[in-house]
């Protein structure tokens, strides 16, 4: 299944993956510019929680702790991804006006609109399901 056929599907569960994804770049990626290092390694941090979140990729090549993947469980529910991502995008709403960081609000309305993905999958009942690409199984087998 290809990508486009994953954005057409109308499964939001990929549509806060996506939104998820381009956040960790811009986390990363503004974090390096903002040059606050209390804000940026707090989006350090969220950013690598991120990736072993939304990459199950990462999952299977990277060793972790059994106590760390039993936390990573826990994301396995659209609801607790999408308060997760609620958390994340008001801490980072938080750093935008508390150190008026413009940079920082990319990264903030990433992680919203990850949120309200995430909420209204959860809403509609569809599981959190990962893209082909990064090493899901896409919605071939959902649909």
């Amino acid at each position: 299944m290809s990508i486009i056929d994953e954005f057409r599907s109308g499964n939001f569960s990929l549509y806060g993956q996506w939104c998820g994804l381009l956040a960790i770049v811009a986390l990363i990626l503004f974090g390096i510019l903002d040059l606050s290092i209390g804000w940026s390694l707090m989006g350090w941090i969220i950013a690598f929680l991120l990736i072993f979140i939304e990459i199950p990729l990462c999952m299977k090549c990277c060793p972790t702790s059994e106590k760390f993947d039993n936390f990573l469980t826990k994301f396995q529910n659209s609801y607790f991804r999408a308060g997760a991502y609620l958390v994340f995008c008001i801490l980072m709403w938080i750093a935008v006006g508390a150190g008026h960081r413009k940079l920082q609000s990319i990264s903030a309305l990433l992680l919203t609109f990850a949120s309200f993905s995430y909420g209204i999958a959860a809403f509609r009942g569809q599981t959190p399901t990962s893209s082909t690409l990064t090493g899901g199984t896409g919605v071939s087998t959902i649909v």
